[in-house]
């Protein structure tokens, strides 16, 4: 609490020459010009600073700080022209290695001068009686200024154009190379003191353009500044064409509280919702800003809320998240954040399937990962299932597939950079119609039923002599010997839980494609709590000897291993698992592949193919 003088306000509050200097800082802080410089400076206003010029204002650190005479008594308006006229200081890199020499007092002056013109013409603040607020300068640049100032001197008018009083300068230069030109924030991220003004132009120049359209009344500035996840999310959608139409579909909501409640540290995404949070206390830079918000986009536009079809959410984020990192390390599009960041560049050119098939082996290790949301929890937000299994989803699934495939186009069109292969052949493929179950069924009865080979033979003649009873024609007939091995199993899981619709889809599948490949019989094992063998079974006739036997948990390894023992089973013929997915593990030796409602997983990683009945 600031202590009382001169027994000016009552009692608690501070006196009024701290108030005026309060109202000041303020001021500063509020004009979007010196925002993002006021809130990495510290402003100090010791009381017991006995080295202060009796005639001074304020000095300024190369480190970062700005001193204020502790007794000295102003309006508002003349603190903040002093404390802006050293946040320009450090703005304009003044703090040059190079001019602290024994000239230092006519750079230091040089650089006052330049300040004082620029805050004359902005028109911010007061200067006090003791400064000279509007110089004539007759140069361009400091520099020039500078050597005039060592060969003629300094003029006595423009001596006293710092803060510091006419015996003093008002730059405190710092030794140590590890606070130079460089200010290092709570979080980690080092921004210069340009690059921080620079951010204040923009902001500045927005405000501007907002005065303009009417839609505010001063450029002082009752809205708050724009954040930088607001900056990322306006870069993308003005200069960043593959992710700009994905990201001015999407809402940035930056709310500590929502954060908090929802278990976010740095961002996550809901595409359902069409929204992207981002802590605001996760202290991004600019472009770890960007790095994250192209994060969230990809995440939305890779639809990889659909593509789940499944697998356990958490696990899937990872395989995710490792994908996404890779590409834009690789495209150099922002900075890595200090956390929340999984990347290894050992899975690169893999895909999020592959690579969740391999984390999914070892749950132990993966679970304590953290995603840009936090340690265990996906960045993935919103509702299970699938998009075009909602009546709202196809919308929001053509949606983000369009604006992505476009935004690639656009790149390319415009040679806005170099893109990952796989990102490329990632998104070419949203467009693409996804491969039936079916058609990949049978492209599974192909991989292991060739053709068979028919021969003629005039043993048996073709039903087309009926025409030309004179003319003998032989038949193509195929030997018993090719047909002998030609079979597969089928374990089925016959247990309370499956579907019969599900059963009479597969199955009915199953025995088209046998026919159709001349597969004379299938090897038909049913499975719930035990297995029963049905021998050989014409492809048409699966249908009818289907029957629900149990009402418990399935436990298909019997079946498999019946098959596998089996004497009249051929050693390579291979099996079809059909199952909801509520089973035990299963160990297969041979070719194999599985059948399962779609959304439904299996409880470990299968080997095989995995066909999902829509």
């Amino acid at each position: 609490m600031a202590r009382r003088r001169g027994g000016g306000g009552a009692p608690g509050q501070a006196d009024p020459a701290t108030a005026a200097w309060q109202a000041g800082m303020a001021m500063v802080d509020a004009h979007p010009l010196f925002t993002p410089l006021a809130r990495r400076v510290h402003f100090s206003r010791r009381k017991n600073d006995d080295e202060f010029p009796e005639d001074g204002w304020a000095r300024v650190h190369e480190s970062g700080q700005i001193d204020f005479h502790p007794r000295r008594r102003g309006a508002a308006e003349e603190w903040a022209y002093v404390a802006a006229h050293g946040l320009l200081h450090l703005a304009f890199g003044h703090f040059r290695p190079e001019c602290m020499t024994s000239t230092w007092r006519e750079w230091n002056t040089a650089c006052d001068c330049f300040v004082a013109r620029f805050l004359a013409d902005l028109r911010f603040g007061r200067p006090p009686p003791e400064v000279v607020g509007s110089p004539q300068l007759g140069a361009r640049t400091e520099d020039e200024l500078f050597a005039r100032f060592v060969e003629g001197g300094v003029p006595p008018a423009l001596a006293r154009s710092g803060t510091a009083g006419d015996r003093a300068g008002d730059m405190i230069p710092t030794t140590t190379s590890a606070a130079r030109r460089t200010r290092w924030s709570p979080w980690g991220q080092r921004e210069s003191w340009e690059q921080l003004f620079a951010r204040g132009l923009q902001q500045a120049v927005r405000g501007a353009v907002t005065v303009a359209a009417g839609r505010q009344q001063t450029l002082s500035g009752d809205e708050q500044p724009a954040s930088h996840a607001a900056l990322a999310r306006e870069w993308f959608i003005h200069s960043y064409p593959l992710l700009g139409a994905v990201a001015a579909s999407f809402k940035l909501v930056e709310d500590a509280e929502i954060c908090r409640r929802m278990d976010i540290q740095i961002a996550a995404i809901d595409a359902f919702a069409g929204e992207i949070y981002v802590n605001p206390h996760a202290g991004l830079g600019e472009q770890e800003a960007r790095f994250v918000m192209a994060h969230e986009l990809l995440h939305a536009g890779l639809r990889h809320h659909a593509r789940a079809n499944g697998r356990e959410p958490y696990l899937w984020n990872v395989a995710c998240d490792y994908v996404i990192n890779g590409w834009l390390v690789e495209m150099g599009v922002g900075q890595l954040p200090a956390m929340g960041v999984l990347l290894d560049p050992g899975l690169k050119g893999q895909s999020a399937e592959e690579i969740y098939d391999r984390i999914a082996r070892d749950l132990r290790r993966f679970r304590k990962l953290a995603t840009l949301r936090g340690t265990g929890l996906g960045d993935i937000l919103g509702p299970g299932g699938s998009w075009w299994e909602r009546g709202d989803g196809v919308r929001l699934d053509e949606l983000y597939r369009g604006a992505l495939t476009q935004g690639l186009h656009y790149h390319r069109e415009r040679g806005r950079g170099f893109l990952p292969a796989g990102l490329e052949e990632e998104i070419r493929a949203l467009n693409m119609p996804p491969i039936p179950w079916e058609v990949e069924l049978a492209h599974w009865f192909d991989e292991h039923f060739a053709p068979v080979e028919a021969r003629r033979t005039y043993a048996r003649m073709s039903r087309r002599r009926a025409a030309t009873p004179h003319i003998p024609r032989p038949a193509w007939v195929v030997e018993p010997e090719e047909l002998e091995h030609r079979t597969f199993g089928v374990v089925l899981d016959t247990s309370g839980s499956m579907d019969r619709q599900l059963l009479a889809k597969a199955l009915g599948t199953i025995a088209s494609y046998a026919i159709a490949r001349d597969v004379p019989a299938a090897r038909l094992v049913f499975c719930d709590a035990a297995a029963y063998d049905e021998g050989y079974v014409a492809p048409e006739e699966m249908l009818g000897r289907v029957r629900v036997r149990g009402r418990g948990g399935t436990v298909l390894q019997p079946g498999v291993d019946l098959l596998e023992a089996a004497k009249d089973f051929p050693e390579d013929g291979p099996i079809l698992l059909i199952t909801d997915g509520w089973c035990d593990r299963v160990q297969v030796r041979r070719d194999h592949a599985f059948v399962l409602p779609y959304g439904a997983t299996l409880p470990f990683v299968p080997k095989g193919k995995v066909f999902r009945v829509r």
